[in-house]
């Protein structure tokens, strides 16, 4: 082998080794970014999922469930109480209210967790088994016939076309609810025990003076009682103004120490998904992402809008002036109820109330919603919650 050889494989050699060392390694493929990846924190008890299906009564689905929650807390049973005898009551009281205030008061399937919570104080409690509400030949609760026949004949009366009402209105009315939602019983059997709906109720072990309703405004003075101004609202119950932290607070003290809350709020939202989420993107900063890498991982990828909710991404930062302007714009109202029991943080740390619903096995979490903690301070129209899950310091302002 002459020299000229051994050169000339000398920088095949080379070439060789430039080749291989020189080459651009190939990055790693990055993973696309993740939906919403929960870790438990705080659950407690709550019984099985309801759906409310075509009726407007998710206040006394939610109220009921948070109900059956207290009395699980307060070393009871696990009971499954009546919505229906609930909702018949509430119609009936409402009719007659409708009509004494000639029809200027909102009748409408809705209500409020303070029409439940009146309800079995004054008329009692049975269990679902007898009083189902399936009286018009479904498996589901459909209610607008019903609600389309009883506003008719409300406002029918109110015209007044005898020139005084008669004695018979209440009891037309009744029958109509009568023949939806069944009969309220006046006697039943639990556990071989008889009882009527006042003395089942009494039997529960759960004060009833041991609920309030806390809402927070900036247009009423903190720590006093106040009429909740919602047209729901029709019973014109009472609620306590607090500031927007002491709510959370109150929240927060509840759920940590092994209470529930029934849970208010304008879930018309776009951060509000049918699938189970419930979020207020911070669409500014996903505009300013927008195109970038980081976009991808803040779920702010403008090829993929959906993503905005589909992923852990940055929200706004809740004050108490938002919330009181969604509320006087309309753009905050009384939507929904439902039971919150849990709190929840996802991947990034952010966290979450767990939220039980009334729509059935419905969503990813098969009825189940995680609220981040920036959407309960934006959209809570109201809480009900026991009197002793109050931080001291603030019932102590509240006089309770």
């Amino acid at each position: 082998m002459n020299l000229k050889s051994v050169i000339l494989i000398g920088a095949s050699v080379c070439m060789l080794s430039v080749n291989a060392f020189g080459q651009k390694k190939k990055a790693p493929k990055q993973e696309e970014p993740q939906g919403y990846v929960f870790t438990t924190v705080v659950e407690n008890p709550v019984t099985s999922i309801k759906n409310q299906s075509s009726t407007g009564t998710c206040w006394c689905f939610s109220a009921l469930s948070f109900f059956e929650s207290e009395i699980i807390k307060a070393g009871g049973p696990e009971v499954d109480l009546a919505e229906m005898f609930v909702v018949s009551h509430a119609y009936a009281d409402k009719a007659e209210k409708y009509v004494r205030l000639h029809g200027v008061l909102n009748f409408g399937p809705g209500s409020s967790f303070g029409d439940a919570l009146y309800v079995m104080k004054h008329y009692g409690m049975v269990p679902n088994s007898e009083m189902e509400g399936l009286n018009y030949g479904t498996d589901a609760h459909q209610h607008g016939e019903m609600d389309a026949v009883t506003d008719a004949y409300v406002k029918a009366v109110v015209k007044n076309p005898n020139r005084k009402l008669s004695t018979a209105w209440k009891k037309g009315f009744q029958g109509i609810l009568d023949a939806y939602l069944g009969e309220r019983p006046e006697k039943f059997v639990v556990d071989g025990k008889e009882y009527t709906p006042k003395t089942y109720m009494e039997s529960l072990p759960i004060n009833l003076d041991d609920y309030v309703d806390i809402v927070s405004w900036t247009h009423i003075p903190y720590y006093e009682e106040t009429i909740q101004e919602v047209p729901d609202n029709w019973r014109w119950e009472k609620a306590y103004n607090v500031p927007l932290e002491d709510m959370m607070a109150i929240i927060d003290n509840a759920l940590n120490n092994g209470y529930t809350l029934a849970w208010a709020s304008d879930v018309s939202e776009k951060g509000f998904t049918r699938d189970g989420i419930g979020v207020v993107p911070d669409t500014e900063a996903i505009k300013k992402a927008a195109g970038s890498d980081e976009a991808r991982w803040i779920g702010a990828d403008p090829r993929n809008p959906g993503k905005t909710v589909a992923t852990p991404g940055p929200e706004l930062t809740i004050t108490p002036e938002m919330r009181q302007a969604g509320y006087d714009n309309y753009q905050t109202t009384d939507d929904h109820g439902m039971h919150m029991y849990g709190i929840a943080k996802d991947q990034n740390g952010t966290k979450y109330y767990i939220i039980k619903n009334s729509w059935g096995a419905a969503g990813a979490y098969k009825g189940i919603w995680y609220v981040s903690e920036s959407f309960v301070k934006y959209k809570t129209m109201d809480i009900l919650v026991n009197k002793n899950a109050i931080p001291q310091d603030i019932r102590t302002k509240l006089g309770l």
